[in-house]
């Protein structure tokens, strides 16, 4: 019987809009909290630990206090709307994360860089100190400013491969997990051979490496050779006033929604030029679409050229979009990898990583170790 830990988990911003990386922290706080253990989540309105909210101009720091009370009294910092979360974790709301706002524990986690910055400075009393590592994101901030959290005295904890490998190459030991994924909110309910080889599915994101625009292009391209391709979106952004009117959009779609979409999808289309993990492709084989990504890290472990899926260059609409043309003219080729990516997918559970994260911390609690640069170890 293993003994019950204070675990606390640190989200560098609210819950409220869906979110791969919180989804993956909230997975976590479930799984640890069924075991027993005692989770607190802990959001924050600013996250950043060399910007104290008074060194901001009136207006901004008016602006995030007006946010912080409005969501502290509404409940909207919380993922209500688009994710469950078990009633014994607790899900606490601060401006900053600074340590009067963390309970003393035996274990604080960061999920982020800036979350990272915070936990690193903190005392022994809020517990042994790991860090999440779901991406490389020198998209949000200079890349030295991410890399020091990289080599902060911190358990370093990645969800892929190619983190672990950007690790090893910065001399730092870390525990490669795999992400799970929820059997139990997405599955195929759509026979894939009963599809309209015409249905796409897309993320639409705002931020250039998702490759929307690259998306967008290459199904332009593939409806010149296959005029009846019909091309839905998802986001968790407002519908762009520029997108054409034929496309079907969907803001910030309820989880059975989601569900819906992905099981009417032939195909699924994901053009990112960088991903952690890639969990709507991962989602979209759940369900049983077809899926036509981009060749990059992250993804990998679950898209196989020709086996699991059809892949190509990112940046490359061209061929991007003969991937498309190839799956929406070729059942047999697009029921093949469908049903393959999805039979391939079912490895990927939470039971399997959230065992594996508990056996980390209980082992780390059990017998602490000095986290330093050192000899590059994946555990």
């Amino acid at each position: 019987m293993h003994p019950a830990l204070r675990i606390t988990i640190l989200l560098p911003l609210s819950g409220g809009r869906p979110c791969g990386g919180f989804k993956v922290a909230y997975e976590y706080a479930n799984y640890l909290a069924a075991q027993g253990h005692a989770v607190t989540v802990v959001h924050s309105v600013h996250p950043l630990k060399d910007r104290p909210l008074w060194s901001f101009p009136l207006r901004k720091c008016v602006s995030l206090l007006r946010k912080f009370l409005t969501l502290g009294w509404n409940q909207g910092y919380r993922p209500d709307a688009w994710f469950s979360v078990r009633p014994d974790v607790k899900l606490t709301w601060h401006l900053s994360l600074a340590p009067r706002n963390i309970p003393d524990g035996d274990v604080v986690i960061a999920t982020a860089w800036e979350t990272a910055e915070w936990v690193a400075s903190y005392g022994p009393r809020k517990g042994h100190k790991f860090y999440l590592i779901q991406h490389l994101e020198t998209w949000a901030a200079a890349e030295e400013r991410v890399l020091a959290t990289w080599t902060a005295p911190l358990h370093k904890i990645v969800i892929a491969r190619w983190l672990a490998e950007k690790a090893a190459a910065l001399g730092e030991r870390c525990v490669l997990i795999d992400n799970g994924l929820d059997f139990s909110r997405f599955s195929l309910t759509t026979p894939v051979r009963d599809r309209d080889p015409n249905e796409l599915l897309m993320l639409y994101h705002i931020q250039a490496w998702k490759g929307t625009a690259d998306g967008l292009k290459a199904i332009a391209l593939a409806q010149k050779q296959v005029p009846g391709l019909r091309l839905t979106l998802f986001s968790i952004y407002p519908r762009p006033e520029d997108l054409p009117k034929e496309i079907e959009f969907h803001c910030q779609p309820a989880p059975e929604l989601l569900k819906q979409l992905y099981n009417r999808a032939a195909i699924f289309i994901s053009p990112s030029w960088s991903e952690g993990w890639g969990l709507p492709g991962a989602e979209a084989q759940m369900c049983g679409a077809a899926l036509v990504a981009t060749d990059i890290p992250g993804p990998d472990v679950y898209a196989h050229h020709d086996i699991t899926a059809l892949l190509s260059p990112a940046k490359n609409p061209e061929a991007l979009a003969r991937n498309i043309v190839e799956l929406a003219t070729n059942t047999e080729l697009r029921v093949r990898l469908a049903e393959a990516g999805h039979a391939n997918i079912q490895q990927f559970t939470w039971q399997r990583a959230g065992a594996a994260l508990e056996a980390e911390l209980l082992r780390v609690v059990a017998n602490p170790r000095t986290p330093t640069v050192g000899e590059p170890q994946l555990s």
